[in-house]
Formats: structure tokens, sequence, C-alpha cells
């Protein structure tokens, strides 16, 4: 019998835009939100799309909701595919608001998690115990994404305050920064209330942060995705992106969709600098 001689796509064909690299990566960068994902879900996620999920958070405050056991397997599985898995911002809030930040600090930890996101979407405190929580948690090592923004509707940006947050973060140890814009990408941040970017506020947040790469856009609509693709490049960092859209998602950065078509044609073209659609 003759041995079957197996081929792979060729690389054009898998990458039209010749930029994709593999994980880890430290650009375009694709944050999976889980609501409730049973095991079996999750294992599908992961046998379909796992190279192309950098980061995967628990919804809000929905970790202990779990069972303990399917928790610990999500954690477990995820890590395995290298991925950072951390609980949602609002759940530290939480843990803020109910004077249980050691505990909350502690059962992460136990659980496995490999990272944290701090935030003050719901609810206000100072810098200084931003900084500590920021700090602490690098201490633990776990990868560290903070928040700008609040979550109420018509919430806007604040561009001064958001650059002096995104420097003092980073400076204190967050790997990155996350531009908030809910799971639903409606009435918050630089969407309005039909969720259309607002194009002004993206361009002069984009001129005022010296690395783009340290941002990530909350993006959960495929519109949204290629709005800001369009603008600022395939290789954004992306978030809130529901588990069924990662293989989408990466189809469009690499120009395997109609829609980002042209910017593969010009990463191809030029693959040092990031590419742009007419």
């Amino acid at each position: 019998m003759e041995a079957t001689h197996r081929r792979d796509w060729h690389p054009r064909l898998a990458d039209p835009s010749g930029r994709r690299t593999g994980k880890p990566r430290t650009e375009g960068l694709t944050m999976v939100i889980d609501k409730g994902l049973g095991f079996r879900a999750f294992e599908d996620l992961l046998e379909s799309a796992a190279p192309y999920i950098d980061m995967l958070k628990i919804g809000f405050g929905t970790s202990p909701l779990y069972p303990e056991k399917l928790l610990r397997e999500k954690i477990e599985r995820a890590k395995a595919n290298g991925i950072c898995i951390y609980p949602g911002g609002t759940f530290l809030e939480v843990a803020i608001s109910q004077g249980v930040i050691d505990d909350y600090f502690d059962r992460v930890i136990e659980l496995g998690f490999n990272g944290i996101e701090i935030s003050n979407g719901t609810i206000d405190f100072g810098r200084g115990l931003r900084n500590r929580l920021i700090a602490r948690a690098v201490e633990e090592n776990l990868t560290v994404i903070t928040e700008y923004g609040k979550k109420s509707r018509g919430s806007t940006i604040e561009l001064p305050e958001l650059v002096n947050t995104i420097m003092l973060d980073l400076e204190f140890g967050s790997s990155l920064v996350t531009i908030e814009g809910r799971e639903s990408g409606t009435g918050v941040g630089i969407y309005d209330d039909n969720g259309e970017c607002n194009d002004e506020l993206v361009e002069r947040i984009a001129r005022h942060i010296p690395n783009r790469h340290v941002l990530m856009w909350e993006a959960p609509q495929k519109a949204q995705q290629v709005h800001l693709m369009k603008k600022l490049g395939t290789d954004i960092n992306i978030g809130n992106v529901p588990p069924q859209d990662v293989i989408a998602l990466e189809a469009l950065r690499r120009g395997l969709r109609s829609d980002t078509f042209s910017c593969a044609a010009a990463g191809a073209a030029d693959a040092r600098s990031a590419p742009r659609c007419p």
C-alpha cells in the first residue's frame, strides 16, 4: 500500500497577510469571554480554536457559580494550551466592596488561575489601591490585565485620564490595559448606543499611546472588529470575543474574509508595518 503524502495548506493560503505568528504572541492577541460554557463545549472550543486564543476571561463574577471540579478543569486545560485564564474584573470589585481582597487573591491562586483583571468599572476606588492590587498580583506571578472605563450606559472616555492610567498601570506591572466595551459593545466607551465607533476618539487614543500593543480593545461585534482593524491594523489586540467567533476573527486577521481582504494584501506587501485598509 502506498503511503499517503501529507500536504499542508500553502502558507500564502493559510495566511495571506504573512503576518500571523504562533503563541506566545505580543501583538494581535485575542481574548475570549466565557459566560458559562460547560466542559464539553469548552473542550470543543479548545480543540478547534486553541491556537488562536491568547486569553480567556471567566466573565463577570461567574467564577464561584461553577462546580469547583469544572472550574479547575477549565483552568487546567486553558493553561495546557498556552492560554492566560482569569476571572472577570467585576469579581475583584465584589471582593473590594465586601472587604475580602486577601481571600480573593488566595482563592485565585489556589484554583490555578494564571491571570487577573483589575478594573473599577462598577465601583470607585483610588489610585493607591489600584497600584497595590497590581503590585500584589505581580508578586504572585499573575499576568495583570487592567481595564479603563465605566460600565454604566453612556459613560465616556476622558483622554488625559486614560493616558495617565495606562502609563501608571504599566509602570506598576500591568501587561495590558483594556478599553471598556462590555460584552454588548453598545453605549459605553468608544461605542454609541448602536455599537458604532467614535472614530475621532479612537484616533486620539492611538496618537497618544506610544505602543498600541499595550491596549486591548473590547470589540464583541464583528462590525466593530472589522472597523477597528481597518483603522488600526489587523494586529491589534481584541477582547470580549464570543467563543463561537474565534476562528471567524482569526480569518479576519489573516485576510481570509472579504472584509479584510485588502488588509492582507497590504500586509503581505510590507510585513514590517501594520496593514491598513483603503
